[in-house]
Parts: structure tokens; sequence; C-alpha cells
């Protein structure tokens, strides 16, 4: 029993001085590497040799407290040399918080460029010595102490990167609503980038670097990881739903909305990729995306039903190019570049519809299989209605002429909105404009092609003079129109000349001439004069009630 009770008291004696050495070694490394002016960096400006002796001390002096702890039997000597120990490893793992500090200051976000800057060395060296500090932190049992010193620095650094981004804070989105439409327009446009580069660089870079720092342990990694990028995930996205809420249903902002919904589409599989399918982020953003769908065809639903509602004090003079056919066209020319996306949202809606998670009829025009084609139907249909407007009917047919000549002029204009509505419909709108063109000639010539006899020469005359205010939809459809009314005119008028050549005040030759004057042709030509067409600016009495303010986007009429 004695030889026993000498064995220990020799085995407590042995290990209270180990723990009074490294209580010696590593306070005096502290105070070595603790100085009063600016801070510097075991391994940066240490080297490594010197940064791996701290590091070896604090991680042996943990060992050596836990060994006093249960070897020493002496309660009263046990605690006095813990105290003391303890003490001198808080002062170490300090040092060891500054230096990680120091480290993670020394790597530039990976949202601005992934380098490192502040000291010539390599990205992997840094992130080794990263590694080093938070290695010997957790195994001196300092882990909570690590991670939150890690996280908050990388929270602070990425939040300046994604600011830096964005060209503001994305909290700000919670002043959307407060801020005018021009302003939400500019943020969102900084969005899209910052989004697109935070969802598919940043974020996985940063993932990259969590697990580099804690490599021994992969939980640990991912939740360092998440804590980081969820906050910043969710305000990003919430950026996007902030834009589509305030965008509402206004004709003019559903580029935008688009604009969003691809953005989101575009990073989705990186959110899921990254933080999971099952995270929050991917969560919020499959909602987002889904809200920007709805959003799109509700805007689309709303254009329609303001197409169908529109209304002028007056028909447009000389039956001109109507404003709505103006308004509706260029809006649809934009649209159609968007063709993938909205093919991609009304897919969604019609799933959302089979799955029972959102009702609409199938006639309904949020479940539409081709929403730009519906569109220009149904201005079709409204432009018919509106040329009832017009009394005479030679201007009506005119009016009928010059609107769906426009329309097929800008389908037949624009590869993505002639590839929308096929050959079929632009064979079958190019045959309704000669009808039109036909029928126009019958009536505003009637009483020459009809009544004809004596009164042929002053059925030209008045014909002429009442035309000469009335317009073409630019060149190619005056040229039209007047080849129609000589094919018909002249040849009627020849045979009354040839009848009563006598009588006849002119020649067929001069009708001829008269017509090609008509609707901007020789005449103008010669005096210099601009033609009358309906590619002018529309008189204010014309403009239509059809949203709050255009679109800089469908300004420009061409």
């Amino acid at each position: 029993m004695a030889l026993v009770a000498m064995a220990s008291s020799s085995s407590s004696r042995s290990t209270s001085s180990a723990l009074e050495e490294s209580v010696a070694d590593v306070a005096a490394l502290v105070d070595m590497w603790s100085p009063d002016d600016e801070p510097c960096s075991l391994f940066l400006d240490g080297g490594g040799g010197e940064a791996g002796r701290f590091l070896s001390a604090a991680v042996e002096l943990h060992r050596a407290m836990l060994l006093v702890a249960t070897d020493v039997e002496d309660v009263q000597e046990r605690g006095e040399r813990l105290v003391r120990a303890q003490e001198v490893l808080e002062a170490a793992m300090r040092r060891l918080q500054l230096e990680l500090e120091l480290l993670l200051s020394a790597v530039r976000s990976n949202a601005v460029d992934g380098s490192i800057s502040g000291h010539d060395v390599d990205d992997a060296g840094v992130v080794g010595h990263i590694r080093m500090v938070a290695e010997a932190m957790m195994a001196a049992g300092y882990g909570m102490e690590c991670v939150s010193t890690f996280k908050s620095h990388r929270r602070a650094e990425f939040a300046g990167a994604v600011r830096g981004l964005l060209g503001y804070a994305p909290s700000q989105h919670a002043h959307f609503h407060k801020l005018t439409w021009d302003d939400v327009d500019g943020k969102v446009q900084s969005w899209h980038t910052a989004a697109g580069f935070a969802f598919n660089f940043a974020f996985s870079g940063e993932r990259m670097l969590c697990h580099s720092v804690f490599a021994a342990n992969a939980a640990v990694a991912d939740k360092v990881f998440t804590g980081i990028a969820n906050d910043h995930a969710a305000d990003l996205l919430a950026v996007a739903e902030a834009a589509v809420a305030r965008a509402r249903r206004a004709p003019e902002r559903l580029f935008h909305v688009l604009d969003v919904h691809a953005t989101l589409v575009e990073i989705l599989p990186a959110i899921v990729c990254v933080l999971g399918d099952k995270s929050q982020a991917a969560a919020r953003a499959t909602a987002a995306l889904r809200n920007a769908g709805e959003a799109a065809r509700g805007i689309l639903v709303s254009f329609e039903e303001a197409i169908q509602k529109a209304t002028s004090k007056a028909a447009p003079t000389g039956g001109a190019v109507h404003p709505l056919a103006r308004y509706v066209m260029n809006y649809l020319v934009l649209l159609a570049e968007y063709e993938d996306t909205l093919a991609l949202i009304y897919q969604q809606g019609r799933a959302a519809q089979a799955s029972g998670s959102a009702t609409a009829s199938p006639d309904s025009p949020s479940s539409s299989l081709n929403p730009i084609g519906r569109l220009v139907s149904v201005l079709l249909r409204k432009l018919d209605a509106l040329a009832g407007r017009y009394k005479s009917p030679s201007l009506r047919s005119l009016f009928m002429a010059n609107n769906t000549h426009y329309v097929g002029k800008k389908v037949r204009g624009s590869s993505k909105l002639y590839g929308i509505v096929g050959d079929d419909w632009t064979e079958a709108q190019t045959a309704e404009t000669r009808s039109h063109v036909d029928a126009f000639v019958h009536a505003a010539w009637r009483d020459l092609l009809v009544v004809g006899g004596e009164g042929a020469d002053a059925a030209v005359r008045e014909a002429v003079a009442t035309q000469r205010t009335w317009v073409a939809a630019g060149d190619e459809m005056a040229d039209e129109v007047r080849a129609a009314a000589a094919a018909a005119v002249v040849p009627a008028y020849r045979a009354f000349y040839r009848r009563h050549g006598t009588a006849a005040w002119m020649t067929p030759g001069d009708v001829k001439a008269m017509i090609g004057r008509l609707f901007g042709g020789a005449r103008n030509a010669a005096t210099g004069a601009r033609p009358a067409a309906g590619g002018g600016a529309t008189p204010r009495r014309h403009r239509l009630r059809l949203t709050a303010s255009a679109s800089h986007k469908t300004a420009h009429e061409q």
C-alpha cells in the first residue's frame, strides 16, 4: 500500500510539474504575441514555426489541465493549479480569436473575386492557417468561440460584398412600397446581377471555405455555412418578392416581373445544390418563382381586359392606324422576346391548375397556350369594333385596311413574333388586309363603279376631294390602295370615256394621275410635302385610356 501511495504521489507531482511548465510556456507566448500597439499575426508576421509553437502549447496546456483534474488528489492544490491554468488558457484563446480575425481579414470576400489581399500569400495558405487555428481552439474546448468569431466575420464580409454588388442594403426591400417605380426599377436591375453572382458563385465559394476550415467535422461546417448564408439568401430573395409585389398589374411593369422570373429560374438550381432542396432558401425561391409567374399571368389578363375596354374620344382622322394598335403591337414585339419565359410561366400555370392548387377555366387568358397570339386576336376584334365609329363605309374599310396591315407589318418585322403566330396566320392576315382594301375601293368609288353614266366626272372629282385628307399606313399600304383603286377605277372610266368622250372633262390618264396623287403619292413627292400617312404622332384627342403611364419599353413606335 505504501508503494502505491508513493507512486500516486509521484504521478501527481509529475502531472502538476507538467502543468506548471505548460502554463509558463503558454504565458510567455501570450505575452510575446500580445503587444500593446498594432496587433500582428502569428502566421503572417511571425512565420509558420512560431505559430505552430503557439498552437501546440495551447493544446498541450488544455491536455495537461485534464490530466491534473483526474490525477491530483489534493483538492486545494488541484483547484489552485487549474484556476491559474484556466486564466492562461483563456488568454491564449483570446489571442487565437484575434489571430482568427486577422487571418479572416486577410481573405477578401469570395463575393468580390475570391482572392487574397493584405499579405503576399496564396489562398490555400491563408485558409490552411485559419483551419489550424480553428482546430486548436476546438481541441482546447473553445469550439463555440471559434465558430462564433468565424461566423460573425464572414457574415459581415459577405453582407458588405452583397451590398456592394447591389448598391444598397438588401433590407431596403421593406421600403419598396414607399419608392417611385423608377427607383424600384433601378434597384431591381442591380439585383439581377447581384443575385446571379451570389447564388451561382459566392455561396458555393463560401461553402467551400467553411468545409476547408472545419474539415474535421462536416456537420459543423454545414451548420456554420447555413448560419452565414441563410439570412443573406433570404434578404436577396426578399428583394425579388418585393419587386413582384410592387409591380401589381400595370402592363408596363410586366417585363420587370418576367426578368425576375427568369433570374429565379437561373438561380434556383444553384440554391438547391448549395443550400439543399429542403432549405428555407429553396422553399422561398420556389414560392417566389410561383408568385412571379402568377403575377405575370395576372398582368396579361389585366392587359387583355384593358384592350377590350379601351376608349378614345374620337376615331383617328382619315382612317389612320389607331393608337391602340400601335401601343399593343409595340408591347407584343417586346413581349415576344420573352417567349421562352412565358412558355414556362404558362406551363407552370397549367400544372398548378391540374394539381388543383389554382382554378381557371380552359378559356381563361391565364390558361392560354399562346398568350401573345391570343392578345393579337383580341386586338383585331377590338379594332373591328372601333371601326364602327366611322359613319362612312369607305372610311371604315380604310381604317381596317390600315390597321390590319400595320398589325401584319409589325409581326413580319419581328422574327420572334412571326415565329409565334406562324405562317398560316400571316398569310390569312395579308388576305384580310387585301379584302379590306377591295372593300374600301368599292365603297369609295361606288358612284363611278356602280352608277357610272354622265355623272362619272363628278363622281371622280368628289371621290378624290374626299380622299385628300385620308391616310394610308405607310408607303407600302399607300401603293397597295392606289394600285387597287387604279385597277378598278381607270378601266371603268375608260369605258365611260369611250362612250361619252366628247362630254368627258378628263381622260383616263387624268384619272390615273389623280389617283396616283392620293395618299402621299406623286403630288406630295413633287412638292416636297410630307405624305399624309398613319405613322405620325397621335393627336391628343385620340390618346387612349389604357394605362396611367406607358412603359419606356413601349414608348418607341416603329
